[in-house]
């Protein structure tokens, strides 16, 4: 879906130079941190304070460059890692694709994603789901989208409806396999261009935002149930479970996991922790099951019959409401080196969507890479 409306024929010049000064920093640093294949501009390297229309022009072109080349998923990973993006540079961020006036499913993402970080960066670590209301939500938007008339069309309602459903989810499994995230996906397309109405975007920043403290909730409870399993084990003399289906060995330590789970907590408690393995953790949880007597890759409701590999996760979110940067920072510092090599797998195939789970895989069959090997 694409819908362009015609360039403004007197472009403001002083304001075009000024917004791509205060955004040059952020995508320089971008371009630098994905080898994103575009020149520099010389101008803006230069920081000219009153440069001539050929070099505002030329500026104009890069920003235009770098936004058709950034995807959503690099700035998920970007602001999870940098400390160049405060809240209001966010502002500028977003008031830039706000003003584009030809609108991709791209340019949507983007500014979504951005409308909900900058809301949990700045909404309260204690703040209740129930009190983040539509007045609410448009009040901490208020610096970015300005007053809102707070009238929600019916329409909007379906976010509500989507969003009971993930509260009722028990654990990931459930949520990333029920059909919730689908419902959530058609009702931010069929929007169209009326996501752009500021009172829509103050719904899908609830929504986003919200959706984030569901997935926050079920990690942790996934990551407890393993922890749990993996003890229960240990107090049965197990060293060792098959763990193929979550992309390790067939023989992984327990003592492995524990670590890797343990760091895993700690980044979902942090800022920001997006990109986290949400397949790979449910795939996980289902091998400790297994382990434990109490399932079968074809008895855990389809999922843990899909290989990781094929079902790449999209870049869930962590807590809403913040732990503040400085955990991020911490959490990264001190991840040990088995945990850093576990997200490390799952990095490569986390690029879509925030929320998305690819079209289900084969079912995993744990016999294939005996059967593999015996062909070499």
């Amino acid at each position: 879906m694409t819908s362009s409306q015609p360039e403004s024929a007197t472009p403001n010049l002083a304001a075009i130079w000024s917004n791509a000064r205060r955004l040059h920093p952020i995508y320089a640093e971008l371009a630098r941190e994905f080898t994103i294949d575009v020149p520099v501009c010389p101008a803006l390297e230069a920081g000219e304070d009153s440069p001539e229309s050929e070099s505002v022009e030329q500026a104009r072109q890069w920003l235009n460059a770098m936004d058709e080349r950034l995807q959503v998923h690099q700035l998920r990973q970007f602001l999870q890692t940098t400390s160049v993006v405060d809240p209001a540079r966010l502002v500028v961020l977003l008031q830039h694709f706000l003003a584009k006036t030809t609108r991709t499913d791209g340019m949507r993402d983007k500014i979504d994603f951005l409308l909900v970080q900058y809301f949990s960066q700045n909404a309260p670590t204690d703040l209740e789901d129930g009190s983040a209301d539509v007045a609410y939500v448009a009040n901490g938007l208020e610096p970015v989208l300005g007053k809102v008339e707070l009238k929600p069309p019916v329409w909007l309602n379906a976010l509500d409806r989507v969003l009971d459903s993930a509260q009722r989810c028990q654990s990931l499994n459930e949520l990333l396999h029920g059909g919730v995230l689908e419902q959530g996906r058609k009702a931010k397309a069929q929007a169209g261009d009326l996501f752009y109405l500021p009172i829509a975007l103050i719904a899908f920043t609830r929504f986003g935002y919200l959706m984030r403290r569901v997935f926050f909730r079920l990690m942790l409870a996934d990551l407890n149930s393993i922890l749990d399993g993996l003890t229960e084990l240990e107090e049965k003399g197990v060293e060792t479970i098959d763990c193929r289906r979550a992309q390790f060995s067939a023989q992984e330590p327990i003592l492995r996991l524990r670590m890797i789970c343990q760091s895993w907590k700690v980044m979902f408690q942090a800022e920001y922790s997006s990109g986290q393995p949400l397949r790979m953790l449910v795939d996980l949880r289902a091998s400790v099951e297994a382990a434990l007597g109490r399932g079968s890759a074809s008895e855990d409701g389809g999922s843990a019959g899909h290989s990781a590999t094929a079902a790449a996760v999209g870049r869930a979110a962590s807590a809403g409401a913040s732990a503040g940067a400085s955990a991020s920072a911490k959490a990264r510092v001190h991840l040990p080196r088995v945990a850093a090599e576990a997200a490390s797998k799952i990095a490569a195939a986390e690029e879509v969507a925030e929320f998305e789970v690819e079209a289900a895989a084969p079912e995993w069959n744990p016999d294939e890479d005996s059967q593999a090997g015996n062909k070499k």
